[in-house]
């Protein structure tokens, strides 16, 4: 079975999770990981209550939708601890050690899966991991699969 939250739920994790780190409460992995997310995030800190449950960013206001964001981290934590897209874990590294910082690299990443996606969109087709992948590697000054 897969986990496919509403915008709610997804939310709303994160509220708790966050509300648990700060009673020092047990945490799950998955809420360890958010809290450790969040943390490198201090400017999101005061989305993370139910006053922001039903607050939309859209992106023509300028503004970064702190949930998104967060969710996007998330996903690029998965994809790092199984290497999925196959390869995407040693392009982090490679990321972290030209860009000589972890949190700019996972940067990097979140941009390139938000190209991806928005390709994918646009296009109304799937999400393509050789896009993520090849603009990863131009982040880095690489070669591509389409070069």
């Amino acid at each position: 079975m897969l986990f496919n939250p509403t915008r709610d739920e997804a939310r709303r994790f994160f509220i708790d999770a966050w509300q648990k780190h700060t009673q020092q409460a047990p945490l799950t992995d998955l809420e360890r990981i958010t809290v450790g997310v969040l943390l490198r995030h201090p400017e999101y800190q005061r989305f993370l209550t139910p006053d922001y449950l039903d607050r939309d960013w859209p992106p023509e206001i300028g503004e970064t939708n702190p949930f998104l964001h967060i969710s996007m981290h998330l996903a690029i934590e998965e994809q790092l601890s199984i290497d999925q897209p196959a390869g995407v874990r040693a392009l982090y590294q490679q990321l972290c050690a030209h860009y000589g910082d972890e949190h700019a690299a996972l940067h990097l990443m979140l941009d390139g899966l938000g190209e991806m996606i928005w390709h994918a969109q646009r296009h109304g087709v799937p999400p393509d991991p050789n896009l993520y992948l090849d603009i990863l590697r131009t982040r880095l000054g690489q070669a591509t699969s389409r070069d």
